[in-house]
Formats: C-alpha cells, sequence, structure tokens
C-alpha cells in the first residue's frame, strides 16, 4: 500500500505520529527514506541528496558558518506498539508506540524545521540517516562519513537522540577488551596435576572490585569514566579443571583521551596479564567553549550535562565537529515495549532549535 505523503508543516506531534506509523525496522528504511526524500524535495530552499537510505538536506545561504543536525530513522523491532497512541499518562499526554523515543520525534522536529525554516542565520545540513541500531559497519552515518565527508563539514552539530530536552555533550568512549589467563587441564579430583585457570582470574576480580573511576573535566562538563567486568567465560566440563579463561572488561572512558590512552591505561591497570582490544570507539569532546554552542545552550534553556553513554556525536568529533545530543524522550525508554514521548518535549525540542537557529 502505498504512502501517504508526509505534510512537513503539519502541527510537530502529528507529523510524529505519521512517520513512527511507517515502519522502519533497520533494514526496512526504504519507504520511510522514499517519504522524507519526497517531502523535503518540494522546498526550494534545500538541496536533497540521498545515500542509500539516507536523506541529506542542506541550506546553500551563503552564511558564515554551518551546523548540522542529524538524527536515524531507524527502529528495533515493532512489540505490538504500532500504530501509534496519543494516551494521557502522569498528568501528561504522550505518543505511546515504536519509535516515539529513538527517535522519530527527534526526526520529525528536524523534518518540521528544516521545511519552515527557510532563512536560519547558519547554513544547515539536515540528515537523516539509517541503519543505526544494528552493527556499526551499516551505520548510515559512518557511511556518509567515509564517502561523502563533505556532507558532514559543520563547525558544530547536534544529534536529536532523546534526552530528555535536555542538553548533554559529546560522549564518553568505550572500549572493550578480553583478560585472557592460560592454565593447564586435568581431571578435577587430581586438581594439583593441573592450573586452574579460573583461579588466575582472581586478580583482575579484585583489581576490578577496588577500581575507582576517574572525574575528568571535558569543556566544563565532567565525565564520570567506569571500568567493569562485563562477560567470564571458561572451563569445557563440571570433572574438568579449566586451562583458559577470559574475562571481558569494558572502559567508558573521558572524551579527552584517545583511543591508544585508553589502551594505555588498561595495560598499566593489568599489567602482567595477556590482553587484547577487542573493541574501541572513541568518545566526543562537547565544545561548549565554541559560540554555536554556546548560543545552543542558551536557547534551549537548559543547563549542559554529560552524556555519559557512546553516541553517534563521536563520528563528528572524529571528523573535527565538536557536538551534542538533544531530543525528546527519557533515553531509558528507548527500546522498551512501552516506549512513550511526552508531548510537552517535542514541542520543547522544537522550539529551542528554531530559536537557536534564528539568533542573529
Amino acid at each position: 500500500m502505498a504512502t501517504a505523503p508526509l505534510n512537513l508543516e503539519a502541527d510537530v506531534v502529528e507529523l510524529t505520529r505519521d512517520i513512527c506509523d511507517i515502519e522502519s525496522v533497520s533494514g526496512n528504511e526504504k519507504q520511510l527514506a522514499d517519504a522524507i526524500e519526497a517531502a523535503l524535495q518540494k522546498y526550494s530552499h534545500l538541496e536533497v541528496i540521498r545515500d542509500g537510505d539516507a536523506i541529506v538536506a542542506r541550506t546553500n545561504l551563503g552564511r558564515s558558518n554551518r551546523v548540522v543536525i542529524a538524527g536515524h530513522i531507524d527502529t528495533v523491532p515493532v512489540a505490538n506498539n504500532l500504530p501509534v497512541q496519543m494516551l494521557s499518562m502522569e498528568r501528561e499526554q504522550v505518543l505511546y508506540g515504536r519509535g516515539t523515543v529513538d527517535m522519530k520525534a527527534g526526526v520529525a522536529v528536524q523534518l518540521k524545521l528544516a521545511a519552515t525554516l527557510t532563512q536560519p542565520t547558519s547554513d544547515v545540513t539536515w540528515i537523516f540517516y539509517d541503519h543505526e541500531e544494528v552493527e556499526a559497519a551499516k551505520n548510515g552515518l559512518g557511511r556518509l562519513a567515509r564517502n561523502r565527508p563533505e556532507l558532514l563539514d559543520a563547525s558544530f552539530a547536534v544529534l536529536c537522540e532523546p534526552t530528555s530536552a535536555q542538553v548533554e555533550g559529546g560522549c564518553n568512549g568505550t572500549m572493550r577488551v578480553d583478560l585472557i589467563f592460560s592454565g593447564v587441564k586435568a581431571h578435577s579430583a587430581r586438581p594439583w596435576m593441573g592450573k586452574n585457570a579460573i583461579h588466575g582470574a582472581a586478580n583482575a576480580l579484585a583489581i576490578l572490585a577496588d577500581y575507582r573511576p576517574a572525574e575528568i573535566d571535558v569543556d566544563g562538563l565532567v565525565y564520570r569514566e567506569s571500568l567493569n567486568a562485563v562477560l567470564i567465560g571458561g572451563g569445557i566440563a563440571t570433572n574438568v579443571i579449566p586451562d583458559e579463561c577470559v574475562v571481558t572488561v569494558n572502559y567508558r572512558f573521558a572524551p579527552s583521551k584517545s583511543a591508544a590512552d585508553a589502551e594505555s591505561h588498561l595495560r598499566e591497570v593489568f599489567a602482567g596479564m595477556e590482553m587484547t582490544v577487542v573493541d574501541v570507539a572513541e568518545g566526543a569532546r562537547p565544545g561548549l567553549d565554541r559560540a554555536e554552542a554556546k548560543a545552543f545552550v542558551a536557547a534551549t534553556q537548559t543547563e549542559a550535562r554529560p552524556k555519559y553513554g557512546w553516541t553517534d556525536v563521536a563520528r563528528f568529533s572524529a571528523l573535527g565537529v565538536p557536538a551534542v545530543n538533544f531530543g525528546p524522550g527519557d533515553p531509558s525508554k528507548a527500546h522498551a515495549d512501552d516506549e512513550a514521548v511526552p508531548v510537552s518535549q517535542i514541542y520543547a525540542c522544537e522550539k529551542a532549535l528554531r530559536a537557536w537557529l534564528s539568533v542573529g
């Protein structure tokens, strides 16, 4: 069945409902991408570019600076929570359904402003990208960064991920390492003939239990680091002394540190132990010392706070573009079966972004 054309000048809450009701689980974004592309192409002040199922719309007004405002259009699988419903919860109206929080309410705000804000004081690149909820290799923003990095060029960026309409600056980096402990197999009735690799992990676990994470000021925000064992495995049978044990550790590190800095710290913490880096993603500085960032915080009328989790703002940071997270919805409701966004937060984000882009 054909999708009804999107009305980008409709009330932003109704627009949120419309795009949420176009199911776009990761890998199935084409229908929504087609609808977004068709809707944006109606506006002469926008140059519209498509890369796969990512849509880029940008103004070319010759302003002295350019900002990027981005959001992903895919969701996690539906869980009997479409179509979207309007409900009254805790004395306020909410939109209930898949994608309302993560992150189609933010996308709706982007679309409404892209269509109606024809003379922003900065040139704006609006990005609507695919495959965020799956493995990083498929991420549409990452693909744009590789194939068309010039489309992400800007002095500042906003990612409309859910933050309860509060500014969350940058993000921590994340590194996963495997600590590998070797032993010698033996029958559990004769353990003295072997070496228990699981017992060998005890020192690492003690280090983790006693570890005190640093709190590091970056551009005026204090990022709390963390270091935790997240997986442990070893042994092949209940009557065999295990000859290998692997403890997987996750380090969340401040955005002032590079991946090399993070690895060096872990090798110091776990000195003498066999360690392999499994995965790493550097964080993102918030750049709150930039004029654009200061104006953005003022326009939102909130106090910026740090983002402890990793988000795609890090992709901007890797390109030298400072970025913040700002969007409607409680991030703890992202991916939940009872996903719901307060209507008031959608309006608040629309108002704040419009004010920011209208400041001379």
